[in-house]
């Protein structure tokens, strides 16, 4: 009787959310052709799935870290391949995990090509929250967060994690890597009822991290992306606590709405030239020619003024963007900062990638709804080459934190008792 065919997920099927598994299929009869399929529901019950096709070694084996798919969602070797091209049947779909206390799980199966059965089956469930990783939701005054601590005595160094809409997702996986991090989100609001945006908020979130009894250092971290990004570059230029600042496919000026802090405007709105939206068959839209020069004299009140800072920038920008011009508006910061004699930041460029940059893994996405203009965005990006830009970039951030934001300075008061 033949042996039963097994489907691994090595070195286990429980794992972080941010950690590769090998797939490796056993028992197969020598040289079969299989398809390997992965199914993923996301947080409002949509549906994800990918398939590859893979013809079995000599042994009957398939291992996804080595063999080369040749057809299906992806082609070639790729690891994870399952999981970056899940894709929901519907376009414009945004996979959509943002809560920290649940896993996402993933079923994995491995099918007869040439009958469509189903030879075995394993489930993953890939986590965001760590043992021992504390999970506090904060309303305090201004303050609507999620705070993650990770365990330990500490001290820690501190992140004010900044997303356009609320997320836990990189905040909880920060925290694994032995970060405080303040969750935040820009609007506490819809954006259509939103008419400005104060700096206040984000000035008591910082507050409220450095009294954190576990966090060390004298400043604290921002990561940001989107709309969010100009927003973190405005927090460093007006707020001296930030000693490093991730700034992801943002704009150079702030956008949409203006900024005000101590009750009075201190940046105005660049402006969005809405006949140079273009529309595409597939009903989303690319905004990246819509977003004006910050620099044209009718923008300059808008533009942020980073040069005042004291942080150290990581700019991140991706070439294949269709939401905005990131690497012109990298370009435009990195020499405006020469010019005022500062050699306080660094840029990395991914050519290929688009506009949305997540966690490692995450299923691409070409296009969504924007969660601002309110109809389908086209993002951009080539999904292979995005998901290594999203890998190198995980890893990127935690170095730029560990490099910036020391705790060997701590308070003194925090190291007692």
């Amino acid at each position: 009787m033949a042996s039963q065919i097994s489907l691994e997920l090595l070195p286990r099927a429980r794992c972080f959310l941010d950690e590769p598994v090998q797939v490796k299929v056993t028992w197969l009869r020598s040289r079969q052709v299989v398809t390997m399929r992965a199914r993923s529901t996301d947080e409002r019950g949509v549906l994800f799935s990918s398939s590859a096709i893979y013809r079995a070694d000599d042994r009957g084996e398939v291992d996804l870290n080595k063999q080369p798919s040749i057809g299906g969602s992806y082609v070639g070797v790729d690891p994870m391949g399952l999981l970056w091209s899940l894709r929901a049947e519907a376009l414009h779909q945004y996979f959509q995990k943002e809560k920290a206390l649940e896993p996402q799980v993933v079923t994995f199966s491995v099918h007869d090509e040439e009958e469509g059965r189903v030879l075995a089956e394993t489930t993953s469930e890939r986590l965001l929250l760590g043992d021992g990783v504390t999970r506090l939701p904060v309303i305090e005054g201004n303050i609507n967060g999620v705070l993650f601590t990770p365990p330990g005595a500490g001290p820690f160094p501190a992140v004010l994690d900044l997303n356009s809409f609320p997320t836990e997702k990189r905040a909880a996986l920060l925290a694994n890597k032995g970060f405080v991090v303040l969750a935040l989100c820009v609007f506490n609001v819809k954006p259509e009822n939103t008419k400005e945006i104060h700096l206040d908020r984000f000035r008591d979130g910082i507050d409220f991290l450095q009294r954190q009894p576990k966090v060390g250092g004298n400043g604290v971290g921002v990561l940001s992306r989107s709309k969010a990004s100009d927003i973190a570059l405005s927090v460093a230029a007006f707020l001296p606590s930030v000693k490093a600042c991730v700034w992801i496919n943002g704009c150079s000026a702030n956008t949409f709405f203006p900024l005000y802090y101590n009750k009075r405007q201190i940046l105005s709105t660049r402006l969005f030239d809405n006949s140079k939206v273009i529309p595409t068959e597939s009903g989303a839209f690319i905004n990246k020619y819509a977003h004006t020069n910050p620099l044209a004299e009718e923008n300059k009140g808008s533009l942020i003024p980073i040069e005042q800072a004291k942080a150290q920038f990581l700019f991140v920008a991706s070439e294949d963007d269709m939401c905005c011009n990131s690497k012109a508006y990298v370009d435009e910061m990195v020499e405006r900062l020469k010019r005022h004699g500062k050699n306080n930041f660094e840029s990395v460029c991914y050519p290929r990638a688009g506009h949305v940059l997540n966690l490692p893994f995450s299923p691409s996405c070409p296009s969504s709804p924007h969660g601002i203009c309110g109809y389908r965005a086209i993002w951009g990006g080539e999904p292979r080459a995005h998901a290594a830009a999203e890998v190198h970039l995980w890893k990127k951030i935690q170095e730029f934190f560990r490099a910036h934001l020391s705790c060997d300075d701590a308070d003194e008061s925090k190291q007692i008792g």
